[in-house]
Formats: C-alpha cells, structure tokens, sequence
C-alpha cells in the first residue's frame, strides 16, 4: 500500500465515473447568470423592490429595519398607553366623582 503507486493511482482515476451533463448545460448556466444580475426594466415598482430584497445583502438591510422600526412603534405605544394610564389615574386621584 504505497500512496506513490502509479498503477494505482491510475486505477482510481478511471475508476471515477462522472455523470454526463444536461444538453446545453453550459449555456444555461451563463443564462440563469444573466438574467439574476439583469437589472428590472418592466413592472411596478414594488416588483423592483421585492426583486431587490431577494439579494441577501438587501434581505438583511431590509429586516434589520423592520425589526427597528418594530422596536420604535412598539416603545411609542407603549409610551402613548403609560401616559393615558398615569393621566386617567391622576384625574381619579384629584376629581373620583368626574370619573365615568
């Protein structure tokens, strides 16, 4: 068992079978290569959007926004409930009969 064998060496080498590929494999390939990094010409606008936001780098920029602005609008209304709380509160502290 020397890994320097020549004979075996060229035993493993034909012994690999590569399948055959598709008809025109090639050209498919260049195509599908062709048409992902084709910029959108015809469409709305939202289909430019979403056709942006399939590219990763665009995917991550988009979610990490809509996380953020999750955050934001969940911390304003949280904000907006607390302060209609503490107003409802302080009218039923100073005036309890003007409560409904």
């Amino acid at each position: 068992m020397n890994p320097d064998d020549a004979k075996l060496s060229s035993l493993i080498r034909q012994s690999r079978l590569s399948p055959p590929l598709p008809p025109r494999f090639r050209e498919n390939v260049w195509r599908r290569i062709e048409d992902a990094e084709a910029p959108v010409s015809a469409g709305s606008w939202m289909d430019a959007v979403a056709a942006l936001t399939l590219r990763p780098r665009f995917a991550y920029a988009a979610a990490a926004v809509l996380v953020l602005a999750g955050v934001w609008l969940g911390t304003r209304d949280g904000m907006q409930a607390a302060r209609h709380d503490e107003q409802t509160r302080y009218v039923a502290f100073v005036a309890p009969d003007a409560m409904p």
